[in-house]
């Protein structure tokens, strides 16, 4: 008798677990969100017959019940961990982990990915500067795997295949390398950027080689909350918080920044969004696609026009200093057929500044 009722009390639990996570599962409220994954989760799908008969709404619902899952976010924590270090794997859904550091593995090196790349870039130029005396740049900033995946093992792109490519697609700009510039310390443990406090020696060789002297002295500010990148919702490991820097200086605040989605003024940084779902947008308001950095007191009239990808928001207010204005373009969200229409491209320097994980993946490019 004792050993079927610790049967019976065994089998009692076992339909208490399952039947209760599957009412907890059913009552709790859908969430249109995942903070720690910054993405929008699945909702319930709409059942008609089509989407029965098709499959699609047992494939879309088995989506939803992972997405809206009790206790996710813990479980993901528990199936990381356990994937880490019970069975040593390297990596957990493609994010690792090296010497305090997290990064995501981007690879093979996806040559239509850069030619793309590289052909809007060409038609920027084609469409507007072609034609005119407009000294034209490129440059490119390695993702962490450049620092990172050797020694942990781990595979990443060719780096200077990527490059050798896009500048032979771009004969029609003069190349700076600013890879010997920056190491892994440079960049967020927890998040693919790079640290603005870490990267004025990068600036200053990229306004040098354009001909601008930057000669600022920073004062180093250190934002009131937290900084967890992007990568700390993904990897969904039990990691420390990271001390979010900003740079100040007297140039730095005599400059403005409008934005052009807005219509208004905006601060270089904004202490809200260190608080937000993507604490990196505490960086110029974050995903803008056209922004002009006046600086008044500059010593000459020269202007920049910045092609860039995000991590153009935290370098770009450095550059500041060395030109009467900065315009930042961002062909992710603009169309470049509509430049014309915000810009005049007259005498300005053009860079293109992109970082090898959205060259190496550049679908979003318009």
């Amino acid at each position: 008798m004792p050993e079927k009722r610790k049967n019976m009390a065994l089998v009692a639990l076992t339909c208490v677990f399952l039947y209760g996570f599957l009412l907890w599962a059913v009552i709790k409220p859908v969430d249109a969100q995942s903070v720690s994954e910054r993405r929008p989760l699945a909702v319930p799908p709409a059942a008609s017959w089509d989407a029965v008969f098709s499959g699609m709404f047992m494939t879309d619902f088995e989506e939803y019940a992972m997405d809206q899952f009790p206790l996710r976010d813990g479980l993901r924590t528990v199936k990381a961990l356990t994937s880490l270090y019970a069975f040593r794997q390297k990596d957990n859904n493609g994010v690792y982990l090296h010497d305090g550091y997290i990064s995501k593995l981007d690879h093979p090196l996806d040559m239509p990915s850069v030619d793309y790349a590289a052909s809007r870039f060409r038609y920027v130029y084609e469409q507007y500067l072609a034609d005119k005396e407009m000294a034209v740049y490129l440059s490119v900033i390695p993702d962490k795997n450049y620092y990172m995946a050797a020694e942990h093992g781990a595979p990443a792109i060719d780096y200077a295949g990527l490059t050798a490519a896009l500048r032979d697609r771009m004969d029609f700009a003069k190349y700076i390398d600013i890879f010997p510039f920056l190491e892994l310390s440079d960049y967020y443990r927890t998040d693919s950027h790079w640290r603005q406090e870490n990267i004025t020696d990068a600036a200053r060789y990229l306004a040098g080689q354009m001909g601008a002297a930057l000669s600022d002295d920073y004062t180093r500010s250190l934002a009131k909350v937290p900084f967890y990148g992007v990568y700390y919702g993904q990897a969904a490991l039990p990691l420390p918080g990271e001390e979010l820097y900003f740079l100040s200086s007297s140039s730095l605040e005599d400059c403005r920044v409008y934005d052009y989605e807005a219509g208004a003024y905006i601060s270089i940084y904004d202490p809200g969004q260190a608080e937000g779902r993507d604490p990196y947008a505490f960086f110029l308001a974050g995903p803008k696609s056209l922004l002009k950095i006046e600086y008044p007191h500059a010593a000459t009239g020269k202007e920049l026009i910045l092609f860039r990808d995000s991590f153009g928001s935290s370098i770009a207010p450095l550059l500041a200093e060395g030109y009467a204005s900065v315009t930042l373009v961002d062909i992710r969200y603009i169309s470049p057929q509509m430049l014309g229409q915000f810009i005049s491209f007259t005498d300005q320097d053009v860079l293109f500044l992109y970082s090898t994980s959205v060259l190496n993946n550049s679908e979003a490019i318009k």
